[in-house]
């Protein structure tokens, strides 16, 4: 965002991006003006969760932690592994993703993403947590409610007031990919929450 010459700004993350969103936010507070959080929690909340529920709907969380083995596994037969939808995704987008998935250096990368969560993720959000570090700017968490977030990992509402000051939860008519699912009812949220007061 330097780069770019932009002192404040928003953001939005969904997902693992939803952990980058709020990593942002708690690193660079003077610099973060409002936060959406879209069907995630901080890495430690998930983390600490955790139960037989979460291993088995989550399970691939654990095995892509470990060291080496998924990428032989996902390189045998990478479409077979993640079972892209060609009808759903679009001839393009599907192109697009069996090519990224066929390179050993984006599984890699993709998969580092997981590790790190059990490392300098979660080490971070516990020394934000001890030091009493919480998010200051207006925080949206957006959750599906057809998303198995909230029965996996409780009420979002108590989860994020614990780490932002400012904080409302929504909940859309969609599973876990309101992007995709409900594109209108997202949009709309965003519009609202991040228009200038």
């Amino acid at each position: 965002m330097s780069r770019l010459d932009l002192d404040q700004f928003a953001v939005v993350g969904h997902d693992r991006g939803g952990h980058v969103a709020f990593r942002m936010a708690m690193d660079y507070p003077s610099r973060v003006t409002r936060l959406v959080i879209i069907d995630a929690v901080p890495i430690i909340e998930a983390l600490e969760r955790c139960d037989a529920r979460v291993a088995e709907r989550r399970f691939d969380w654990f095995f892509f932690a470990q060291p080496e083995m998924p990428e032989r596994v996902i390189s045998a037969d990478p479409v077979a592994w993640y079972r892209p939808d060609p009808h759903q995704m679009g001839a393009e987008n599907y192109a697009e993703l069996v090519e990224a998935i066929n390179d050993p250096e984006t599984v890699r990368a993709m998969l580092e993403d997981y590790r790190a969560a059990f490392s300098v993720d979660r080490d971070a959000d516990r020394a934000d947590r001890l030091a009493g570090r919480t998010i200051g700017c207006p925080t949206l968490a957006v959750v599906g409610s057809g998303s198995d977030i909230e029965a996996l990992f409780g009420d979002q509402l108590a989860i994020w007031k614990a780490w932002a000051d400012d904080v409302r939860v929504i909940s859309i008519d969609s599973g876990p990919y309101i992007a995709e699912a409900n594109p209108t009812a997202l949009v709309e949220a965003l519009t609202d929450f991040l228009a200038p007061d």
